[in-house]
């Protein structure tokens, strides 16, 4: 039971993901609606048989205060695909500064790009075009809904309905 379930809020909005055996908890205790079931697998107990869901609606509004990314070390190396974006390597990563810090620049979403260690060496004190370094693709602030589908790689075809709004990047 390590499949994936979208969870939604009484709006429609995508909230989170969760366990197959979490989610179908919420339905069978009624605190949130089966929407959309796995059409190949069931679950089973000793008498019953039961759909296993695929995506789930909770049946009361869940307020939440900040859905966006939280600008972390391992977000930033997740958005940038754990590749360097000088060289494209995997190997001995870390943070750089597209302007660096000593130049004014700040620890933002569209400022921080992953990079081996060679790459940000060769940078240095500079700016990529300084340095003649191009960058394979611009820095950009990912939104909560592009976190969600990268953490399960394949995007179900059930939950395209309720992704549909939201451009995959």
């Amino acid at each position: 039971m390590d499949n994936k379930v979208l969870v939604l809020n009484q709006d429609y909005s995508p909230l989170t993901l969760c366990t197959v055996s979490r989610a179908f908890l919420l339905v069978f205790l009624d605190k949130a609606e089966l929407l959309a079931a796995d059409k190949d697998n069931v679950l089973r107990s000793i008498s019953r048989s039961y759909p296993m869901p695929s995506v789930i609606k909770i049946k009361s509004y869940v307020h939440v205060p900040y859905k966006g990314v939280v600008l972390t070390r391992y977000n930033i190396f997740k958005r940038d695909s754990y590749q360097c974006q000088y060289c494209s390597t995997t190997k001995d990563l870390t943070l750089d500064h597209l302007i660096p810090r000593s130049k004014g620049g700040k620890s933002s979403w569209n400022n921080l790009v992953t990079a081996c260690k060679k790459c940000n060496s060769k940078k240095g004190d500079c700016t990529p075009k300084e340095a003649g370094l191009v960058l394979k693709k611009p820095p950009f602030k990912p939104s909560y809904i592009m976190f969600l589908k990268n953490s399960v790689g394949v995007v179900k075809d059930d939950w395209q309905p309720f992704l549909k709004k939201i451009a995959v990047a």
